[in-house]
């Protein structure tokens, strides 16, 4: 028996499962990424097209997870860039073709801030999506991805030391300045951590 990997039920339950709850975002992402498999022309994620898929995803919040289950694809294989614009979109690449489309969650809000205490008295069901066309609910535009090779997965294209940490850099992550080499939070005196000691 064929398995249907773009089956709108069977990935829903895989996301459910995985994240640990329904929620919107699971919703919206597992929807997202069929649509935008759907376009690019994958059909078996999981299967025969696994090394065709990659997907870049602009936020690290429930539907990531639902686009991870849905695509199998994974930031550790390379296949999944996670760019954290906080917008719910992402955008799915054919590597095998080129074809590459982003696929976005329409503003249906306008201008209005919608704080956390908005959005917990009215949550989006799972019947509020089911009722909604991919067109209700989705943004979608064809783009094109200039990949370099240190993008794609695979081993790393190359590794170098930072002149000032001493820690390695992998695939063209370097930093040159004054003909030194360095990791970016050195470069540019920053890092999202403070020492304790």
């Amino acid at each position: 028996m064929e398995t249907n990997y773009l089956d709108l039920k069977q990935c829903l339950k895989e996301a459910e499962a995985f994240h640990g709850h329904m929620c919107g975002g699971i919703n919206i992402g597992t929807r997202m990424s069929i649509l935008g498999m759907k376009l690019i022309g994958i059909s078996d994620p999981k299967g025969k097209d696994k090394k065709d898929l990659m997907v870049f995803v602009e936020i690290d919040r429930c539907a990531t997870d639902a686009i991870l289950i849905a695509t199998g694809c994974h930031p550790g294989k390379r296949t999944m860039k996670i760019l954290d614009f906080g917008k719910m979109a992402a955008t799915f690449i054919n590597l095998k073709t080129g074809k590459a489309v982003r696929v976005a969650a329409k503003n249906n809000d306008g201008n209005k801030i919608v704080t956390k205490e908005m959005m917990e008295q009215n949550p989006q069901t799972s019947e509020y999506f089911a009722l909604k066309t991919d067109e209700e609910l989705f943004d979608v535009e064809e783009v094109n991805i200039a990949l370099k090779p240190e993008d794609l997965p695979g081993r790393p294209v190359r590794s170098v030391v930072c002149s000032v940490c001493g820690e390695r850099i992998m695939d063209a992550r370097e930093v040159i300045k004054d003909g030194n080499t360095f990791c970016r939070p050195c470069a540019e005196n920053t890092t999202y951590y403070t020492n304790v000691r």
